[in-house]
């Protein structure tokens, strides 16, 4: 009966149609179950984001990425998020280790969301 008092839902405005996300459950921070938090939607906005400028600056440089797949871990810690830390697998043919560190490094930077949050920010990828 708490966790139904808990629930609350939430709509967004995106590109002029509306949607419900999922059901945001306040108690769904600490406890396994049917729902989602603001800090995941935060880390699912960090890694789009953040895949979006490296696509952008990898066709920039003349390269295609085959796949592009980011996971992001927010770090939350007494009541602010401290960290958020991606995990990149991808697949670019004929870019070099050294041009793709740079621009991974400047997606990290200079991606509007990693520009948002104001915590530290680290990417570990997989290349090919």
């Amino acid at each position: 009966m708490e966790r139904l008092r808990k629930r609350r839902q939430r709509s967004f405005d995106y590109a002029k149609h509306r949607f419900k996300s999922d059901t945001v459950f306040l108690c769904s921070r600490f406890e396994e179950g049917i729902g989602t938090n603001p800090e995941e939607l935060v880390g699912a906005a960090h890694a789009g984001c953040f895949s979006m400028k490296l696509a952008f600056n990898l066709q920039a440089a003349g390269f295609t990425a085959t796949e592009l797949k980011t996971d992001a871990e927010i770090v939350f810690e007494d009541g602010s998020i401290v960290a958020s830390n991606l995990t990149l697998t991808a697949k670019v043919e004929g870019i070099e280790a050294a041009k793709f560190d740079e621009l991974v490094k400047d997606a990290e930077a200079n991606c509007p969301i990693s520009k948002l949050l104001n915590t530290k920010i680290s990417v570990q990828y997989t290349l090919n």
